[in-house]
């Protein structure tokens, strides 16, 4: 008797960045990749590419790590479905949520994104006592994503 071989999901992805600005969009290539190996990632990539971009970009502009240091980026499916972001740096400086950003300001407003769009985030200190990660979990988007794939009993009218 055959074997059937299920695809096997990708447990937990990491890969570490010079702390630039291009290494954003980079992180976010390899986001893509991993959402792909993925059944239905689809779900989480706009706004889990979106967090990882603004969580990458806070710890290049805002990190007081020598520039030499690397920041780290991981990825994984956490229980109940969420998708787990992690954005490690030397830093020893904590994200500050800033609700009264002026309008007018043209930064400032990462933080604002990530806890709106978030199921939950945080940051903690790194194992060894040098610099932290800020962490987020994203919730698997519904609607038009599973409708296209048909995934949906509902109708969808415009």
């Amino acid at each position: 008797m055959p074997c059937l071989r299920l695809p096997r999901r990708p447990r937990e992805f990491a890969a570490r960045f010079p702390s630039r600005a291009d290494s954003a969009p980079l992180a976010r290539s390899f986001l893509r990749a991993y959402l792909a190996g993925l059944p239905r990632g689809e779900r989480y990539s706009d706004v889990a590419e979106l967090l990882l971009g603004e969580l990458v970009t806070n710890a290049v502009r805002h990190s007081d790590a020598p520039p030499d240091r690397l920041i780290e980026v991981r990825f994984a499916v956490a229980p109940a479905d969420r998708l787990r972001l992690e954005v490690h740096d030397a830093g020893g400086g904590r994200p500050v949520l800033r609700p009264d950003v002026d309008p007018e300001e043209e930064c400032g407003r990462g933080l604002l994104l990530v806890d709106e769009l978030a199921e939950r985030w945080g940051c903690c200190p790194r194992a060894g006592g040098i610099g932290k990660f800020v962490w987020v979990l994203v919730s698997p988007a519904s609607g038009f994503t599973d409708l296209v794939f048909g995934r949906s009993p509902r109708l969808v009218t415009v």
